[in-house]
């Protein structure tokens, strides 16, 4: 919309700088919806998160050069 507007390209961290120096902030809910139901919340939260999350892997193969990839 910028560009369109003004004919000036900004990245979205731009974006936040110049809207943070005249002042605007981020908009929040100022309060949860009314259909939030807490305990269908922490039951999703307990049983279907860790399904979905799954496993941290503790170790992969791999290279930490971005160039060449893992010999295996």
């Amino acid at each position: 919309m910028i560009h369109r507007r003004f004919g000036v390209r900004y990245t979205l961290p731009g974006v936040d700088l110049l809207l943070h120096r005249i002042g605007w902030s981020v908009q929040v809910p100022a309060r949860w919806a009314t259909e939030r139901d807490e305990a269908r919340i922490a039951e999703w939260k307990g049983e279907r998160w860790p399904v979905i999350k799954g496993r941290r892997q503790t170790w992969v193969p791999g290279s930490a050069s971005r160039t060449r990839s893992a010999r295996v």
